[in-house]
């Protein structure tokens, strides 16, 4: 089965939230690995995440971390910086015990003077973290909708950073349809144009993970705010055209949208297997 899912709570641990997603028939889940509004290290149950791991593997679950709200690669506050790479580090260690593919992490906010000083920064803080690890679980730069920043609209600026950073090879890629289409890179069209750049740019191989949301806004008006599958501007035939390319099919798409009227996620996911048989 396609690794379809939505956002799990971990507040009964770990190994609860594989179980979690289980019994609610999900074949992928998201999860944050610790206080979403923090970057405080977290001192995390090694067991209860190899359990998780365990469980995932079993039932061919897969799982994937995001990181707190307040990180940020480009944040130009030498304080919040100094907090963010270890931060980083502690999400991906609580991954790879969890045996998820990695930890998303939003591509960067920098309201600097100098735009290109931005970019530096979010350089300078992926290639600290990854000099500093070692494991499978990799960094998932995400691409964003331009609510809050100019960066990381682009399929151009996510293949840049990538092949700017020292050690490419532990980052890989989410892509957010809301994003995608607040930002007005994605018409909500089928066959789009950001599709062939993706391709052609080394993109596409390296997406790692979905966010599958339709969006309460109209397209380029850089709000992301999340709607339900269908019920959206992004309409049902753009969304639907996503879950037909070949290149997706293995990869996880996650909902982060509200739940249907009932409280679950139920319809969503009915369209979701429908429309990607």
């Amino acid at each position: 089965m396609r690794p379809f899912g939505y956002h799990v709570s971990i507040r009964g641990g770990y190994a609860q939230a594989a179980q979690a997603a289980a019994a609610a028939g999900l074949t992928a889940f998201q999860y944050f690995p610790k206080n979403p509004r923090s970057l405080a290290i977290k001192s995390f149950d090694k067991r209860d995440a190899a359990k998780c791991g365990a469980i995932c593997k079993e039932l061919g679950l897969v799982s994937v971390a995001h990181t707190p709200y307040p990180t940020n690669l480009a944040s130009s506050d030498k304080d919040r910086r100094d907090r963010v790479v270890p931060s980083l580090l502690n999400d991906l260690d609580i991954a790879e015990h969890c045996g998820s593919v990695g930890v998303v992490v939003h591509f960067g906010v920098y309201k600097g003077p100098d735009p290109l000083d931005g970019y530096k920064r979010i350089i300078a803080c992926l290639n600290s973290v990854t000099e500093q690890w070692d494991g499978k679980a990799k960094l998932l730069i995400e691409i964003q909708s331009g609510e809050h920043t100019f960066m990381g609209t682009t399929i151009e600026e996510l293949a840049q950073i990538r092949r700017l950073c020292d050690d490419p090879g532990k980052l890989s890629f989410c892509l957010d349809t809301c994003h995608m289409f607040a930002s007005g890179l994605w018409q909500g069209d089928t066959g789009a144009a950001w599709l062939d750049k993706a391709k052609s740019l080394g993109v596409l191989e390296r997406v790692a993970v979905i966010h599958y949301n339709d969006s309460l806004f109209p397209c380029g008006q850089k709000r992301d705010r999340h709607a339900e599958i269908g019920k959206g501007h992004i309409g049902e035939s753009g969304l639907k055209w996503l879950l037909s390319v070949p290149e997706l099919r293995h990869v996880p798409f996650i909902l982060e949208t509200p739940p249907g009227r009932d409280g679950t996620y139920g319809e969503q996911l009915t369209f979701m297997r429908r429309w990607g048989d």
